[in-house]
C-alpha cells in the first residue's frame, strides 16, 4: 500500500499518559499497558480509537477497569478498533509476544541472552497496542518485573524511581520519563551486563550520571566510549549551548541489532561494532565511527527527541539536522589542539569523506529507481527511506543553510526552533521557518521560499559554469546554469521542476599559485559566495587575471555536480596551490576520475593496452610529480595528505560512465596505481619505514587522536600502493608490519595490502589464517576478517559460498551478513560482476533467503542492482533476470517488494 504525504490527518485522540508493565520472560514476556485516552476537541462523540499491533496476542481489555466488548481485531491489517469510548477514559490492554522468535529485530526480541528493543519507525506495535506514529506522544511509566539470576540488570527510559525484591523471588524496577515523547522512542533492555559509569557536571552545574552497559568481559573496550560520550556532551554545551536534561544517560551495547544505534529518550541501544574498541581489536576508522555515532545519538537527545518528527516524511527533519552536528562535531574533535594551518587541513579530512560518501552512496540513489526528495511524497514501507538521501544529503541541505545564514544567525534559528517547538512533534516546513526567522531579523529582504525547494524535489542539480572575458581588465562575466530533470517516481508525476537555491563558493588563484583578490557587486576577499536561484544567472566578477585558475565549489558549498571544462594545467596547478583544502583535493579527484576512465575507455575486452596516448601519459607524469610534492609536504596534515592520493571510489567513476563497466573500471583503478607508484616507490617506501623505525605499529605508544590516526593511514596508503604495483619490498614491509603489528589498524592494513598483492601465496594465506586464529572469539574483529575476505581481488561465488559454510558465519547477526553479503556484492567488482552472471544469482538467493528472517536487511542488499538499466547490454540482461527471480517470490515482504519493484520499472 502507497502511503502519501498529503494524506496525513492529526490522531484523533490525545494519549498523555501510558504505564506499561512487563513480566519479562524470552518467550512468552506478558504485557500490561495502561492509557489515559482524552479525544481532542474536534473529534466527533463515537470515533473509533484506532491502536496498531503486530506478531502480538491480545488477552484482554478493558474501559475504566470495566470489560469492554465494542471492538474489532483486524489481524491482516494488524489494527484493534476501538468504539463507543466515553471523551476521556482509562484503557487497559493485556498481551503478550515472544522475544525469541522475532528475527526480524524490530521490538522486542532476544540477542544473547538478554532482550532488548528496537522502536522505529514502527517497532513498538511488536510490543504493546497502541498509536504507533510519532506524533502521538506520551509520558512513559514502566515497570519491569524479571527473575534477577537471568536478568539482574533492567532498563528503561528516563529515570529509575523505585525498585525492589518481590515476594515470589522477581526483581521489580520502575522508571519514568518525565518528558513527552513518541512510541519509537521507548526503550527496554534487561540482561547481565558490565557497566562503566561517569558522573559529570554540566555546565549550569548539575551532577549527570553517564553509563555505558556492555556484554560481560568487555569493560576495558567501552573507555573510548565513554571519552566520546563526554566529548559530545561538552562539545554540545559550547557549539549549540544544548546542556543534558535527565540525571543519567545510558547506553546498551548489542551484539544483534539492523541499525548502528538507536536514540531512545536516555536509553540509546548500539550495536557493538560503534561502542567496542581498543588498539588490539579496533581500527582507526573504528574509534572515529565511534565518537561519531555516539555524538550522532546524543545530538538527538534535543534534535530529534525534544523536538521529534510529525510524521515519518519528516524524517530528515531529524536525521539530516543531527548528522549536520555530528559532522561538525567530528570535524572540531580533527582539529582540536593544532596549529591554524595543520587544523584547517585536518578538519577538511571530515568534510572530504562526507562528500566522498555522499557521491559513492547518494548520488547514486538520485539518479536510481528509489530516488525521492529528502522529504519523501509517498512510501510504501518506511524502513526502505532510512536512506543516504535522508540522512546525508538532508545534512547538506542543513549545510547550506549555515552557508547562506553564517554561524551566528544558524545559531539563532536553533534557538528559534526550540523557542516555538520544545516538546512537540513538527515538520520540515517549522524548521525552516525559524531558520528565515531568525535571517529577517536580520536581513529583512531575505527569505527561504526557494532554498524550501530542496525538501520538496529530488534529484542532484547539475551546474555548468562558463566564463568570458569582458572589455574591462582582470575581469570576466561569470555564468553558472542549473538543470535537475525528473529522476525517480517523478518520471511518472508529470511534475514541472522549478530551480533550486544553490550557494557556490569560488576563488581563483594566479600561475604562482597565490591567492586572487575579487570583487562581485558588495562582496570583496579570497572566495565569494554566488546565490544560484533561477535557472541561469551571470555575474561579474572583478580581479580575475589572465592567468587565473578558477577554483569553484570551495568546501562542496551545494550537493551538485559541477560542469566546467578547465585546462589540464589549471587543474594540476589547484591540485598543487589550491588554498581551499577541499577544493585541492577536488582538483587532485578530477585528474584521478579522468585518468582512470580514459584508461578503462581504451582496454580492449578487458586487457589493458600498453600504448598509451602521449597526452594522457602526461598528465600521469604530471599528476605523480604532484604527488610527489604532496608526500614531501610534512605542513599538511597526514590524514589530508592520504585523502589527497586515495582513488576515486567506483561507483563514483561508475556513474561518469555512459554504460557502467565495473571490471573495466576496477582494472583501471589498480593499473593507474601501479603507473603513479612506481616513480614514488622510494617515498612510499621512506613512509612505511620511518614509521616502523618509530614503533607507530606498537601497542605501547598507541595514539587514538586525529593526528596519530592520520599517520597511520598514510602509511597504510603507502603499503597499499606498494603492493599493488607488485613490489618485492613491499611485501616484505607489509609482512613485516603485520607480524609486529601491535593495533588493528596496522594489522588489518598489512593484510589490506597483502591480498591486493599479485603473488597471492601462502606467506598471504598464512597471515590470514593467523588473524582468524588470535581473533577468533572476537565477533567484531572476526567481522573484518570476513570483510576482508569477502572484498579481495581473488574473492569468486565460490569462494563467497565456502565462507557461508564457515563455522563463524551467522546468518541471524546483521554485522556477520553486512560484512560478507554486502561486501562482496557492493564491494567486490571482480568478483561479483563475474562475466556468466554468478554473481547476480547469488545475489537474488541472498535475498529471497534473508527476506524469510529480517526484511530490512534484505531490503537494503536488493539495493545493490539499483542501477541495471546503466550497465552494458549484455550485464543488464544478466541483471534483470536476477532482478525478476526475487519478485517473482510470492511470498517476498513488502520492503523488498517495493526495491525490485521500483527497480524493475523505472
Amino acid at each position: 500500500m502507497t502511503i502519501q504525504r498529503t494524506d496525513y490527518t492529526p490522531y484523533p485522540y490525545e494519549l498523555p499518559a501510558i504505564h506499561l508493565e512487563f513480566d519479562l520472560d524470552p518467550k512468552c514476556t506478558l504485557v500490561h499497558t495502561k492509557i489515559d485516552v482524552k479525544a481532542k476537541a474536534d473529534t466527533m462523540t463515537g470515533e473509533a480509537l484506532i491502536l496498531d499491533g503486530e506478531a502480538i496476542d491480545l488477552r484482554g481489555l478493558r474501559i475504566d477497569g470495566q470489560s469492554w466488548d465494542h471492538y474489532e481485531l483486524d489481524k491482516d491489517l494488524g489494527k484493534l478498533i476501538i468504539r463507543s469510548l466515553p471523551r476521556a477514559c482509562t484503557l487497559e490492554i493485556d498481551s503478550s509476544c515472544n522475544p525469541s522468535s522475532n528475527d526480524a529485530l524490530m521490538g522486542l526480541y532476544v540477542s544473547g541472552k538478554s532482550l532488548f528493543t528496537q522502536c522505529e519507525p514502527e517497532g513498538f506495535r511488536r510490543i504493546s497496542w497502541f498509536a504507533d506514529r510519532p506524533d502521538v506522544m506520551s509520558r512513559f511509566q514502566v515497570t519491569l518485573r524479571a527473575d534477577p539470576d537471568v536478568y539482574p540488570i533492567l532498563l528503561s527510559n528516563g529515570n529509575r524511581i523505585h525498585a525492589e525484591q518481590l515476594p515470589d523471588g522477581r526483581q521489580s524496577c520502575v522508571w519514568e520519563d518525565p518528558f513527552l515523547k513518541p512510541s519509537y522512542l521507548f526503550a527496554l533492555v534487561a540482561g547481565q551486563f558490565d557497566c562503566r559509569e561517569q558522573t559529570v557536571r554540566t555546565r549550569s552545574g548539575r551532577e549527570v550520571l553517564l553509563q555505558i552497559y556492555s556484554d560481560p568481559g568487555t569493560f576495558d573496550r567501552t573507555l573510548w566510549a565513554m571519552e566520546s560520550l563526554i566529548r559530545a556532551l561538552r562539545w554540545d554545551e559550547s557549539r549549540f549551548d544544548l546542556e543534558l536534561d535527565l540525571d543519567r544517560f545510558m547506553i546498551v551495547v548489542a551484539a544483534d541489532f539492523n541499525m548502528g544505534a538507536m536514540e531512545n529518550k536516555g536509553l540509546n541501544v548500539f550495536n557493538a561494532a560503534y561502542v567496542l574498541a581498543d588498539p588490539e581489536t579496533a581500527t582507526d576508522s573504528n574509534f572515529e565511527g565511534i565518537e561519531a555515532v555516539i555524538g550522532h545519538e546524543y545530538f538527538h537527545n534535543w534534535t530529534g527527541n525534544r523536538v521529534t518528527c510529525r510524521d515519518w516524511f519528516q524524517l530528515s527533519l531529524k536525521e539530516g539536522l543531527t548528522v549536520f552536528r555530528d559532522q561538525e562535531f567530528t570535524a572540531d574533535m580533527k582539529a582540536e589542539g593544532l596549529d591554524p594551518a595543520r587544523a584547517a587541513s585536518a578538519r577538511s579530512v571530515k568534510r572530504i569523506d562526507d562528500v566522498a560518501m555522499l557521491r559513492a552512496a547518494q548520488f547514486p540513489e538520485d539518479a536510481g529507481p528509489m530516488a525521492h526528495p529528502i522529504r519523501p511524497q509517498s512510501y510504501e514501507e518506511i524502513s526502505n527511506f532510512y536512506t543516504a538521501t535522508v540522512y546525508e544529503k538532508g545534512a547538506e541541505v542543513i549545510r547550506m543553510m549555515h552557508t547562506l545564514l553564517g554561524e551566528e544567525i544558524f545559531q539563532l534559528g536553533m534557538k528559534e526552533y526550540f523557542r516555538r517547538h520544545d516538546g512537540q512533534a513538527v515538520t520540515c516546513d517549522d524548521f525552516v521557518d525559524a531558520m528565515q526567522h531568525a535571517w529577517q531579523t536580520r536581513h529583512p529582504e531575505r527569505d527561504l521560499t526557494v532554498f524550501a525547494r530542496w525538501y520538496s524535489q529530488a534529484g542532484t542539480p547539475s551546474v555548468k559554469v562558463t566564463t568570458e572575458r569582458t572589455s574591462e581588465h582582470d575581469q570576466i562575466r561569470l555564468t553558472l546554469s542549473q538543470q535537475c530533470p525528473p529522476v525517480g517516481v517523478e518520471r511518472n508525476a508529470n511534475i514541472e521542476k522549478q530551480p533550486f537555491h544553490i550557494p557556490v563558493l569560488l576563488g581563483a588563484i594566479n600561475q604562482q599559485g597565490e591567492s586572487l583578490t575579487l570583487q562581485c557587486d558588495e562582496q570583496h576577499g579570497q572566495t565569494l559566495l554566488l546565490e544560484l536561484t533561477r535557472q541561469s544567472q551571470s555575474w561579474l566578477i572583478n580581479g580575475w587575471t589572465q592567468d587565473a585558475a578558477g577554483s569553484f565549489l570551495r568546501d562542496f558549498s551545494a550537493p551538485v555536480r559541477l560542469e566546467i571544462s578547465q585546462p589540464q594545467e589549471a587543474l594540476h596547478r589547484l591540485a598543487r596551490h589550491d588554498p581551499n583544502a577541499f577544493a585541492r583535493w577536488e582538483a587532485t579527484q578530477i585528474l584521478l576520475s579522468n585518468a582512470v576512465l580514459k584508461l578503462a575507455e581504451l582496454a580492449d575486452d578487458g586487457q589493458a593496452r600498453t600504448d598509451l596516448p602521449e597526452s594522457l601519459t602526461t598528465s600521469i607524469h604530471t599528476l605523480s610529480d604532484t604527488f610527489s610534492l604532496i608526500l614531501q609536504d610534512t605542513t599538511l596534515d597526514d590524514a589530508y595528505r592520504t585523502r589527497l592520493l586515495e582513488m576515486p571510489s567506483d561507483k563514483y567513476l561508475l556513474h561518469q560512465m555512459d554504460q557502467m563497466d565495473p571490471l573495466a573500471v576496477a582494472q583501471a583503478k589498480n593499473r593507474l596505481v601501479q603507473i603513479l607508484a612506481r616513480p614514488l616507490e622510494t617515498a612510499l617506501v621512506q613512509i612505511v619505514t620511518e614509521a616502523q623505525a618509530d614503533g607507530d605499529d606498537s601497542k605501547d605508544v598507541f595514539d587514538p587522536s586525529a593526528l596519530a590516526a592520520g599517520r597511520r593511514a598514510l602509511v597504510n596508503l603507502a603499503l597499499d600502493w606498494l603492493c599493488q604495483m607488485g613490489s618485492t619490498q613491499g611485501k616484505a614491509l607489509a609482512l613485516a608490519q603485520y607480524d609486529r603489528a601491535g593495533n588493528m589498524t596496522a594489522r588489518l592494513g598489512a593484510l589490506l595490502a597483502l591480498f591486493r598483492h599479485p603473488e597471492h601465496d601462502s606467506a598471504v594465506l598464512d597471515a590470514s589464517e593467523s588473524f582468524y586464529t588470535r581473533f577468533q572469539d572476537n565477533a567484531l574483529v572476526i567481522d573484518k576478517w570476513f570483510a576482508l575476505q569477502a572484498s579481495a581481488p581473488t574473492t569468486d561465488v565460490a569462494k563467497a559460498r565456502s565462507l557461508m559454510q564457515h563455522p563463524a558465519f551467522n546468518r541471524r547477526n546483521p554485522n556477520r551478513v553486512r560484512a560478507l553479503l554486502f561486501q562482496f556484492c557492493a564491494n567486490n567488482p571482480l568478483g561479483f560482476h563475474a562475466a556468466d552472471g554468478s554473481g547476480y544469482q547469488f545475489w537474488a538467493e541472498q535475498v529471497i533467503d534473508l527476506d524469510r528472517s529480517n526484511p530490512e536487511v534484505a531490503a537494503r542488499l536488493a539495493r545493490v542492482l539499483d542501477h541495471w538499466r546503466h550497465h552494458r547490454p549484455v550485464t543488464q540482461d544478466m541483471m534483470q533476470a536476477a532482478l525478476q527471480s526475487v519478485a517473482d517470490q510470492s511470498d517476498l515482504s513488502p520492503n523488498t517488494r517495493e526495491v525490485v519493484g521500483k527497480a524493475l520499472a523505472l
